[in-house]
């Protein structure tokens, strides 16, 4: 049996009988308003609170700070302005910009704590 054809589509069809009445349209919107609350607490909410804390990461950036950006290179920040940081990693010294910090691994003046 095909599942794609008309007639498997009429077997879930509730059985039209006279004098009944159907359920209510309301009653038929709650499984889509779950799967969207669902969807919203599983994967909407999570990324938004990502998002907010990389956003604060990028405002707490400042001049000796170890980081590691979004292609793996880990460096020292030199210089930081509005949109860009300048990194010195081993004898390279590059600009990139703020969102390309994956993390800071450690911050100027503290010790490693590995």
């Amino acid at each position: 049996m095909n599942l794609y054809s008309s007639w498997a589509f009429l077997a879930f069809a509730p059985p039209a009988q006279p004098g009944q009445s159907s359920a209510p349209v309301w009653v038929n919107m709650v499984p889509l308003v779950l799967l969207v609350a669902v969807f919203y607490l599983a994967l909407i909410r999570p990324q938004q609170k990502k998002t907010k804390e990389h956003a604060e990461l990028l405002k707490t950036v400042r001049s000796g700070d170890k980081v590691v950006t979004s292609s793996g290179i880990v460096a020292v920040v030199v210089t930081v302005k509005e949109k860009t940081v300048t990194i010195r990693s081993s004898d390279a010294k590059l600009e990139i910009t703020k969102s390309s910090i994956a993390e800071i691994s450690e911050r100027s003046g503290e010790a490693s704590a590995s």
